[in-house]
């Protein structure tokens, strides 16, 4: 694995990229970093789109709905509908109605364009009030919270509702002086009030981020690869889901950690983590790779 980084493709490796037939990719760091779009990143997505190759654009942050994140990829210039988003949101949508499937009224900690995500898949969102028992307790990345929602959603974890949290990050990226204090820590304040953990935490490297989308668009594993620029939470989804894993080295991780990351995983008969199945400088690199693949 990740021997490929500077070598020429294999006939396995070619064999590998022919299969692949959807691409989830990251966001920042892999198709943009910060607010500056790659100037190769619309390239790339017409030709894989000319070459038969869906994608989907994948994010831990669920504050915002899909319509939002269209909105601003269409800023950029990005061609995209919500087919082609997968959020926490829509992975805990997802799996609510998969696990709990007579669920229909959620208490939430979110961002009023979360919830209304959640209210146009048919829930209901339940007020702050002891009266109101929900079906089920989501816990998100909430950017609008008050304290006694804190408080309630505490209560219901308190009460053996089912719980769910939309995402595992402790705190969100910013270039601001301030911690932007995220889902991850929300549930950490929550269980050491109530001695309760979430029964499922979603959002990347849960391997829900990608088998929700291979649900949708009827693939097997080795069919979707995820692309990223990090490796504890993108090539470790892609581990976690059996699905190819691609790391860009656009963003945040750099080709020392990556090699080194190989080497603990040679060596190691328990590595902390799994390295990608392919190593590439950007999606402009990788997408010369799937073109060569396919002339085959």
């Amino acid at each position: 694995m990740a021997e490929n980084y500077n070598k020429t493709l294999t006939p396995e490796m070619k064999a590998k990229l022919r299969k692949i037939k959807r691409l989830a990719l990251d966001m920042d760091g892999t198709i943009y970093l910060g607010s500056r779009l790659f100037p190769f990143t619309l390239d790339f997505l017409k030709s894989m789109r000319d070459n038969g190759i869906g994608y989907s654009f994948l994010t831990n942050n669920p504050t915002k709905s899909v319509a939002d994140y269209l909105q601003k990829l269409a800023k950029m210039g990005i061609e995209a509908n919500e087919d082609n988003m997968y959020t926490t949101s829509l992975a805990a949508i997802d799996y609510i109605k998969t696990h709990y499937p007579t669920a229909k009224r959620l208490f939430m900690l979110g961002t009023p364009s979360m919830v209304s995500q959640f209210e146009k898949a048919g829930f209901e969102a339940c007020a702050d009030d002891a009266e109101d028992v929900p079906d089920v307790l989501v816990v998100a990345f909430d950017t609008t919270l008050e304290y006694p929602r804190l408080c309630r959603a505490a209560w219901w974890a308190s009460q053996g509702i089912p719980y769910v949290a939309t995402n595992p990050d402790r705190v969100c990226p910013t270039d601001q002086k301030v911690v932007l204090v995220d889902c991850g820590s929300l549930c950490k304040c929550i269980e050491h009030a109530t001695n309760r953990k979430p029964d499922i935490v979603l959002g990347k490297p849960d391997p829900n981020m990608l088998t929700g989308i291979m649900q949708r668009h009827g693939l097997k594993a080795d069919e979707i690869a995820m692309i990223g620029d990090r490796i504890y939470t993108d090539t470790a989804t892609a581990h976690n889901a059996g699905a190819v894993g691609v790391l860009v080295l656009s963003g945040e991780t750099t080709i020392e950690t990556a090699l080194a990351v190989a080497e603990d995983a040679r060596t190691n008969p328990a590595p902390e983590f799994f390295p990608p199945d392919f190593i590439v400088r950007d999606i402009q690199e990788l997408g010369e790779m799937i073109l060569e693949a396919h002339k085959d």
